[in-house]
């Protein structure tokens, strides 16, 4: 399956549905296979200790599955996660942006399954690792059509 949206043109949906956190988020890299998105770190994502916070990795996983999903199927901003899985398998490197790598297990009608490696921007390792399960409204519905 391609493409239903290019690089540009999901940063730009992203930026409309999301307003509020948009600017935390890149996509480096997307392919019709897997997605590269990056977490701008700031302040406001690390924990005591100065690494990177588990709700800000789990964000980074979530966003970049839900991403992938957009940009295999289009504009459905009402994809809901209805599942999740996170291993913290080291700590984050704090004051680094993190890097996520996706890809999509499933894509079907009605579920999306992605796997997500998630990175310390320069580090060869991974810090955490998931697996995002997402609810898919049905095509031609009133929802499959919002945005």
């Amino acid at each position: 399956m391609s493409l239903a949206m290019n690089r540009e043109e999901l940063m730009e949906y992203m930026k409309q549905i999301f307003p509020q956190v948009h600017q935390d988020f890149v996509v480096e890299e997307l392919t019709d296979e897997t997605i590269v998105m990056r977490l701008v770190v700031e302040d406001r994502h690390l924990r005591p200790g100065g690494t990177v916070s588990g709700p800000s990795i789990f964000g980074l996983a979530d966003v970049s599955v839900y991403a992938m999903v957009l940009a295999r199927k289009g504009r459905q901003s009402l994809a809901v996660t209805t599942n999740s899985s996170l291993d913290f398998l080291r700590k984050p490197i704090g004051g680094r942006d993190m890097i996520a790598r996706c890809r999509l297990l499933k894509l079907g009608r009605t579920l999306a399954v992605g796997d997500v490696l998630m990175f310390s921007e320069g580090a060869s390792e991974p810090v955490a690792r998931a697996t995002m399960t997402y609810s898919l409204p049905p095509e031609g519905s009133a929802a499959a059509a919002f945005g």
